[in-house]
Parts: C-alpha cells; structure tokens; sequence
C-alpha cells in the first residue's frame, strides 16, 4: 500500500526538470498569473486522465487530491477562471516541445518498437482525422457554410504508434496540402491513402531519399513496363508486381521516372488494393504488408478519441485547443509507456478504465499494472485474539 495516489505516482513519470527548462526557454512563467505552468500541465493531465467535461469539474475534482499533490509542487488546485486565463494565453507550443522531450525520453526506456518487419527503414504513418466543432463557438474553424471542424494531420512512428509530427488546421485544406510542407528523413518510408497522391510531393520524397507506398488512383493514367514473375508457393494475394511510368504529360512531368505498382487482393473486403511505390529491392508481400500496417493508424485515432478528452474542449480559443491536444498526446504517452512496462497484457482501454476509476485511491501503481486482478493481502490484525468466554478450564 502506497502513501500517495494512483494519480500522484502517475505524474511521478514526468520529468519535471525538462520541463522547467521549456518553461525559461518559453518564458511561460514570465508573466503568469494565478497558475504557474508546471500546475497548469498537472491540471490539464487530469482532464485528460479524468475525462471530466468542464473547467468546474477538473478543477474541483483536482482540489480533492491537493494534498497529495504538494510533493509535485502544486500548493493548490487552480479555479476555473485561472484555468480558462491560461488555455486562453499561454503558448501553446511549450507543451508541444514537452512532449517530443518526454517522448525522446520514455521510448528509450520502455520496449516500444514492434518486431513485424525486418527492414530497417523508419516506418512512418501519414493521415488525418476531422473532430467536427460548433461553428458559432469555434468561429476561426470553418469547414462548411453551417459547420466547424478541425483536422489533426499526423505523422505516426509505427514502431510505438506515437506521433512524431501533429499539424492542426480547420476542415477545409485537402491532405495532400499539408503533406507538401512535410519533410522526411532519409531511409524512411511513409505509408499513406490515396488522399496524399500528389506526384511533386512523391517526388519531392524521392530524390530526398525516402520511400514511400501509397494507394492508386483509379483515374491516374500509366504505361506498364517489366513485369515481376510472381511467388508460386506462397502469398497468392499478389496480383500484379510490375514497373509502370505516368502516361500524361503534365503529370509525368510532377514525377519523371519509374515506379513499382502492386495490386493486393483483400480477402476480407474482396477488393483489390493498387499501391505505387518507389523501392524495388523489397517484396510485394512487404509492400502489401507495409500498407496494411497503415491501419495502425486509425487504431490510434480511435484511442485518442475515445479514450482520452480530444472531441470536446474546455475553450474556444485555437490556443486552448492545441492545448488540450498536445496534453491529450502527452497522456496518450504516459499510457503507452505504462502499458509496455506492465507484464500484464493489457488492452489499453481497459488499462484507462482501471486508473480513472482508481485515480485517487493510494494503491502501488505497479502491482495494480502487473497483478490487476491478484486480491490484496488481508491487514494483520493488532488486536489480541478474543478469548472465548465459554472455554472452562480443567
């Protein structure tokens, strides 16, 4: 039995020091009022633990644990109106910063990278999620003539299934539009659906040294070359394994050279899948499985959204909105980290579950992630044992 709670040995991951350094590099504490900015993120990773729905509700929820929470440097819960001040003006990217720190930090730590492939370019994930908004309240998201929305543009490492690039914009710029600010490293190859065909922006990727396996178009128009002679044992859903070159002019002059082109069939949704690729030393059994991991991305899109407080927001303001995403990706951390330490298996929605009913209860964090179910070991008894009055003696 642990003296402080669930919570407190949660917030206990964060490197408190790190962040410190953020804040002067910022200058978030230069002229804070109210709160200052360590409180502020131990406030706003409550919400998201929490998933409570309004500023009176985080900030009465947190001031039931105030105590616990002095070790962490937090002297007292925020009020509402502290809170909303903040979201409201303090910068947005400090907590943006903290969370690639936290992430440099914790992956290395923590047994993160998954073992399906054997290549060893980087495998990056690319695609974007809509959370639909009222536009009375968010006026700056636009999106339709009567409707607010924003889009989250993310680039995840597959490896943890971890952001590692988060651009937000309003409903209204297409995929491929965000996509041609994107940089890549060399060697690493980006998965993506067929929203991000955009030849100069594949191009671009090309001659910078990155790979990339993106879905077909059905109305881009192509010439056939070579064609790959097929496995005959093994991996009968390869249709098609051939070099192809871009027929019409304008577009072969966007991306002037070959590509690779593997049709997949999908047992499952019976349909064939047509997928463009510039590596040609692969198989296209890992070029059909590389596109198939791309789903490990709407799983986590999936997560955010459901598990942590991503579709509503506690202010209006574009800054107050980052705010909670970049909390909400630093929460979204902390969870997988936990998870990959834990020698329980398991699924992370019930993970969450465990801790936002136990948030406040002063139990080991780790027996609870390691033995989840074991019953805990009954107290020894202080007092005498009772004597029975009816025994008589010899």
């Amino acid at each position: 039995m642990r003296n402080v709670t669930l919570f407190a040995q949660i917030m206990q991951t964060l490197d408190r020091f790190a962040f410190l350094k953020l804040v002067g590099k910022h200058g978030s504490d230069k002229h804070a009022k109210g709160i200052t900015s360590w409180t502020h993120l131990v406030t706003m990773l409550f919400c998201q633990f929490s998933k409570l729905n309004s500023l009176r509700d985080v900030c009465n929820g947190l001031k039931s644990a105030s105590g616990n929470l002095n070790h962490l440097g937090v002297s007292r819960a925020p009020c509402k109106s502290s809170l909303s001040y903040q979201n409201k003006h303090r910068a947005w990217p400090l907590f943006k910063d903290y969370y690639f720190a936290m992430m440099k930090k914790l992956v290395g730590m923590a047994q993160f990278r998954q073992t399906r492939f054997r290549i060893k370019s980087k495998i990056l994930l690319l695609d974007s999620t809509t959370i639909s908004l009222c536009l009375s309240l968010y006026d700056w998201a636009k999106f339709r003539k009567k409707k607010g929305a924003i889009k989250l543009h993310t680039l995840l490492d597959y490896d943890g299934c971890l952001p590692v690039y988060v651009h937000m914009t309003d409903g209204k710029p297409h995929d491929s539009t965000v996509a041609k600010e994107l940089s890549l490293p060399a060697d690493a190859v980006v998965v993506a659906d067929r929203a991000y065909i955009d030849f100069p922006t594949l191009y671009r990727w090309k001659t910078n040294g990155s790979y990339f396996v993106v879905r077909l178009k059905q109305s881009v128009q192509f010439t056939r070359g070579t064609e790959k002679p097929l496995p005959e044992d093994r991996h009968q859903h390869i249709l098609v394994d051939e070099y192809i070159e871009l027929s019409h002019s304008k577009t072969y002059e966007k991306y002037p050279s070959k590509l690779r082109r593997v049709v997949v069939y999908d047992p499952e949704k019976d349909q064939t899948i047509e997928l463009i690729t510039n590596q040609f030393t692969w198989t296209a059994n890992t070029i059909g499985e590389l596109y198939k991991a791309r789903w490990e991305i709407e799983i986590f899109f999936k997560e955010i959204k459901q598990l942590l407080k991503i579709k509503s927001f506690l202010g209006t303001t574009a800054n107050a909105v980052l705010i909670q995403i970049w909390t909400a990706m630093i929460t979204m951390l902390i969870l997988k980290y936990l998870k990959a330490c834990a020698t329980y298996s398991w699924c992370l929605s019930n993970m969450v579950a465990f801790l936002r009913l136990n948030l406040f209860v002063k139990f080991d964090l780790n027996n609870l992630l390691n033995a989840p179910f074991k019953p805990p070991d009954p107290p020894e008894s202080e007092l005498p044992v009772q004597i029975n009055l009816f025994e008589w003696g010899d």
